[in-house]
C-alpha cells in the first residue's frame, strides 16, 4: 500500500478576475491505487463536511502519491 495526499480543489475568481485553483480539504490516506485513495477521502470528506455529496464543494479530486525522503 501507498500512502496518498487527496485534495479537493476548486475554480474559484481571484480579486484580478482570473481563476485560480483552492484547495477545499485535504486527506492523507493509505490505499492500493489512487483511485482507492480517492474513493476514501471522498467518504471522509463527505462526514467532515456533513455532505452526502463532495462535489457540492469542489471540483474535482487530485490524488498523488506522497514522496517522503528514505
Amino acid at each position: 500500500m501507498a500512502h496518498y495526499v487527496v485534495r479537493f480543489l476548486k475554480n474559484v475568481a481571484g480579486n484580478n478576475g482570473y481563476e485560480r485553483e483552492a484547495c477545499q480539504g485535504s486527506f492523507e490516506t493509505e490505499a492500493g491505487s489512487p483511485a482507492e485513495a480517492s474513493q476514501l477521502a471522498e467518504v471522509e470528506f463527505c462526514r467532515t463536511e456533513r455532505t452526502a455529496d463532495w462535489s457540492l464543494y469542489a471540483d474535482r479530486i487530485e490524488a498523488t502519491e506522497a514522496n517522503f525522503p528514505s
